[in-house]
C-alpha cells in the first residue's frame, strides 16, 4: 500500500526489529503517525553543523569536529548559539519499500530550537531513504534560548511511508471539496496556503517576539515559566508588523485547519521569493488535528518565524506557508486530540506548553 504508515504500523515494526529502541518504547512516543524520537546519554559539543556524506558515519565525522562532551543523564544545560549533535535511542533496519522523514516537534520549534536528524552516509537533514540500517542522532542548535535536557528527552520525531504518498492539487482540491480542510477560501498551489491572522477578532494581540537575554528553559517543566520573562507581547492595529533581522517571533495563521483522519499533513516553505524571513516548519500535522470529533472544530496553525538580512513589511492576510497532505495507509488506531494527550488541538496563538498561559 502507499502513504503514511500509522501507529499500529509503526508497533509492528518495532516489534519486526525495523526500529530498535533501547531501552524499550514508551507508549507516549508513538503518534498516529509518527515516534518521537529519544536524547541518548551524551551530546557532542561541535565547531559546526555538519552532514555524514556518501560513505561515511556520523560517528567518524564527530571526531573531526568535537570540542567537548556534555552528560545527559542528570541533565545538562545547552547553550544558545551552539551546536551540539546526539546520539538517539532508536536505530533503524528499514524494509527496502519503507523510507523515513524526521522533523522537530512542534514544541520543540516553538522555543526556536533547530533539532534536525543526520544518519550515516546522510546527505540531507531529516531524510532517511528506504533500506537504510543504521543509528539515528540528533543535532540540535538553540538558537533563543539555552535549554536544559536530559536523556530520553523527546525533541524530534520520524515519520514512515511507503511509496508516493502526497496528494496532488487535484486530489487536494476534492478532497477539500468532500471534507473542508480550510476555514475560508483554499488557496492551493503545491499545497494548501495559509496566511497570517495580523488582524484579530478582539485586541490588537498577534504575536510574540522572543527577548534576547533569558535565563535557561527546563525541557521537562510544563507551564512552568512566566511567559513575560522570556517574551515580549507584539501588537498591532494596522493590519501589518515590522519583522526585524534576526528576530523570533511567534504568530498565528488567519485559517483553521484539519487533517482528516486518513491523512497526515506537513508544514513546508511557500516561496523564497515573498520576503525575506522563514516560517519554520517545525512539526507534523497528526490524522485528527483540528477535526470535530477528536476535540477540535479546526485548529490554527502556529507560525515560528525568523526574518533575514532586511527588515519586512508582514501583512494580515499574506501567504506565508503550505500544508502538505499526505495519504495514510490506513486510518490510525488512535487520533491526535481524541486518543492521545495533545497540547495544541483547538489551538489559537499560543507558545510552548513550558509557558503558563497568557
Amino acid at each position: 500500500m502507499t502513504g503514511v504508515l500509522p501507529s499500529q504500523r509503526i508497533r509492528a515494526m518495532i516489534a519486526a526489529g525495523e526500529i530498535a529502541v533501547i531501552p524499550a518504547v514508551i507508549p507516549a512516543q508513538i503518534q498516529p503517525a509518527s515516534l518521537d524520537l529519544r536524547l541518548g546519554t551524551v551530546a557532542y559539543r561541535v565547531r559546526a553543523s555538519f552532514l555524514a556524506g556518501t560513505g561515511r558515519t556520523v560517528a567518524e565525522r564527530i571526531v573531526e569536529f568535537e570540542m567537548h562532551r556534555v552528560d545527559l543523564t542528570a541533565g545538562a544545560v545547552l547553550e544558545k548559539g551552539c551546536v551540539y549533535v546526539v546520539p538517539l535511542m532508536e536505530s533503524l533496519a528499514l524494509p527496502a519499500t519503507v523510507q523515513a522523514v524526521a522533523n522537530a516537534k512542534s514544541s520543540t520549534g516553538r522555543l526556536d530550537l533547530l533539532t534536525r536528524t543526520i544518519t550515516d552516509g546522510g546527505t540531507e537533514f531529516d531524510r532517511i531513504p528506504a533500506g537504510y540500517n543504521g543509528p539515528l542522532w540528533a543535532e540540535i542548535c538553540p538558537r533563543s534560548f539555552s535549554v536544559l535536557a536530559r536523556s530520553g528527552m523527546r525533541l524530534n520525531q520520524i515519520r514512515f511511508r511507503e511509496g508516493h504518498a502526497v496528494l496532488s492539487d487535484d486530489a487536494l482540491r476534492a478532497l477539500h471539496a468532500s471534507q473542508p480542510l480550510v476555514s475560508g477560501q483554499a488557496v492551493i498551489a503545491d499545497g494548501l496556503g495559509f496566511s497570517v491572522d495580523l488582524s484579530p477578532a478582539t485586541g490588537d494581540l498577534v504575536g510574540y517576539r522572543a527577548k534576547p537575554h533569558t535565563g535557561v528553559i527546563d525541557l521537562d517543566r510544563i507551564g512552568h515559566y512566566a511567559p513575560t520573562e522570556y517574551w515580549e507581547t507584539v501588537h498591532t492595529n494596522e493590519g501589518r508588523i515590522i519583522l526585524d533581522p534576526g528576530a523570533f517571533y511567534i504568530l498565528v495563521s488567519r485559517e483553521s485547519v484539519t487533517i482528516p483522519a486518513d491523512h497526515a499533513a506537513e508544514m513546508a516553505p511557500y516561496l523564497a521569493m515573498v520576503g525575506e524571513f522563514r516560517v519554520h516548519y517545525a512539526g507534523f500535522f497528526d490524522p485528527g488535528f483540528g477535526l470535530a470529533d477528536a476535540g477540535g472544530q479546526g485548529s490554527r496553525g502556529v507560525l515560528e518565524v525568523r526574518c533575514h538580512e532586511a527588515p519586512f513589511v508582514l501583512e494580515h492576510g499574506q501567504i506565508v506557508g503550505r500544508l502538505v497532505y499526505e495519504m495514510m495507509t490506513e486510518v490510525p488506531d488512535q487520533l491526535y486530540g481524541r486518543d492521545i494527550a495533545s497540547n495544541y488541538q483547538g489551538q489559537g496563538l499560543k507558545l510552548s506548553k513550558h509557558f503558563k498561559q497568557a
